[in-house]
């Protein structure tokens, strides 16, 4: 066994898991929150044993951030005990639940861009010689926490310069330099490729080994099965079951999610492709593209596929006029188009649901109402005033419509859960009624039965003629959506299939081809 000095505090390391204790380290007495026409936790009790990777799983909206924010001390428990380490709390401050060694590690990394890794790191408790910040120690520390887990990160690399996946385990290593034993990680693979992704696991697994505690929450349940010891299933608030992840299995958890018996990932859909072609692209460059010619018919999913930087959103950004096409054609409806920015392309009757839909997507601090309505308000205004009538129809059609969760259409969009912004934000394009849409990552951070929902959607839209691109990291997605999947690798067409085609060992090998090394 060895051991190291990891925060001020020793961390051991053994070959063999840790035994779990009797007494758990995390423990909720019925634990409610309830806001104004809304019960986002009901009576709510659980434990967690010290040393385990335990599961949260649940539809969006399912309450699983309010616990985890009521065991962080962003928010006041209505009523209920939080139990850390044998200590009982009524209510916590971020700071109280920090200094007992719990931490959130959010799906939003909260990093400062221009700072260094050891800065961030040590961001607000800075280690000081005197009134001086000693930076040299700052980064001995977090070349000494990496060290543990086996990272090699530059602690004087400035954050920005980092890929995603090392700005989680930095997200990690604050953690550890607090000395945390319990670790929230909300949806920690979402925005990870599989390389990225089988790095973070080892690493929550050498941390399991020390003896932290990992509450995991994931929409990707494969996930579960690969690093969980149990999962807690939640449902509209309440906890409804706790299980030993070797004792059950996908569609148990998934009818245990959803409430009712989950027979299909994908609902049936007959094919309705027409002749008629909506997009014709022709030799388009530009934006780190080159060279893309495809079409794009009436009543057709168009599947996009690739690996991460393979220059999917960078075609969509071109598509939407978010960026200028540098050469190549354009033509919607047999009539080329020529367009300057995206207020252009929605004229033209092209909409784009952004993947990040906190940045490029949603308003957050207004309502839901406001943003499905923000794409259309010159259509539903007269003289410049915007008909509210209208607008509150169309909200509430497209609310209904998605299943927005939420108690009306006035509600922030912020208040919502990740899963319910994103349906607001395919809203806000659907009001648009289009003719193309592009769906660039649609069910990212989204429940299974959420998705569920939106594959119906996207499969309403082209029974209504619409055509539609989805861009997929996920292959089991791409495939079981699309009509015709075309893959781009390094900027180049590398690959295309037809449904009968379909087949993930190539749609590999066209997503993993070198440049100019075109395999159609």
């Amino acid at each position: 066994m060895s051991q190291s000095l990891i925060g001020g505090s020793v961390i051991s390391f053994s070959g063999g898991l840790m035994a779990k204790e009797e007494m758990p380290i995390l423990k909720l007495m019925n634990v409610s929150k309830t806001y104004p026409g809304v019960v986002a936790l009901h009576d709510v009790s659980m434990e967690v044993t010290r040393g385990e990777i335990h599961a949260l799983v649940g539809e969006n909206g399912a309450g699983k951030s309010t616990l985890v924010k009521c065991c962080s001390g962003a928010i006041k428990p209505s009523h209920g005990t939080v139990v850390i380490n044998g200590e009982e709390f009524q209510s916590l401050t971020p700071q109280l639940s920090e200094k007992k060694g719990l931490s959130v590690i959010y799906q939003e990394f909260n990093l400062i861009q221009e700072l260094t890794v050891a800065e961030n790191v040590f961001l607000g408790r800075a280690i000081r010689k005197g009134i001086v910040i000693d930076k040299k120690a700052m980064a001995e520390e977090t070349r000494r926490i990496f060290s543990q887990l086996h990272i090699k990160i530059n602690p004087n690399q400035v954050i920005k310069n980092l890929t995603v996946g090392y700005q989680q385990m930095v997200e990690i290593a604050k953690a550890l330099s607090i000395d945390a034993k319990i670790l929230f990680m909300d949806e920690p693979t979402a925005p990870l490729t599989k390389t990225e992704t089988e790095d973070l696991f080892r690493v929550i697994r050498k941390l399991k080994e020390s003896g932290v505690t990992i509450i995991y929450i994931s929409h990707r349940l494969e996930e579960i099965f690969h690093l969980c010891d149990r999962v807690t299933v939640m449902r509209d608030g309440e906890i409804i079951k706790t299980l030993d992840t070797d004792e059950t299995n996908k569609k148990q958890l998934i009818e245990l999610m959803v409430g009712r018996v989950f027979k299909e990932t994908f609902p049936p859909r007959a094919s309705c492709i027409e002749k008629e072609v909506v997009l014709d692209v022709k030799n388009l460059s530009g934006n780190g593209v080159k060279d893309i010619t495809f079409q794009v018919r009436r009543g057709e999913i168009l599947g996009l596929g690739g690996l991460i930087g393979a220059g999917r959103t960078e075609l969509a950004e071109l598509l939407f006029g978010v960026k200028p096409i540098k050469s190549g054609s354009v033509f919607l409806n047999n009539k080329e188009i020529h367009y300057k920015d995206p207020e252009n392309a929605i004229k033209k009757g092209i909409a784009y649901v952004s993947e990040d839909r906190k940045q490029k997507g949603a308003l957050l601090d207004v309502t839901i109402r406001e943003n499905i309505t923000i794409a259309i308000q010159k259509r539903i205004s007269k003289c410049f005033v915007i008909n509210r009538n209208k607008e509150t129809t169309i909200a509430e059609k497209y609310k209904k419509q998605l299943g927005i969760k939420a108690p009306s259409i006035y509600q922030l969009v912020k208040n919502l859960s990740g899963g319910n912004q994103q349906k607001v934000v395919l809203a806000k394009w659907l009001a648009s009624e289009p003719e193309l849409i592009i769906l660039d990552e649609p069910t990212r951070g989204i429940d299974v039965g959420a998705k569920y929902e939106i594959y119906k959607l996207i499969n309403e839209l082209v029974m209504q003629k619409k055509a539609v691109i989805m861009i997929s990291s996920e292959m089991e997605e791409l495939i079981g959506v699309s009509d015709r999947i075309i893959v781009l690798s390094e900027g180049l067409m590398t690959g295309e299939l037809l449904k009968p085609e379909f087949n993930q060992e190539r749609i590999l090998e066209f997503a993993s081809a070198n440049a100019g090394e075109s395999k159609v």
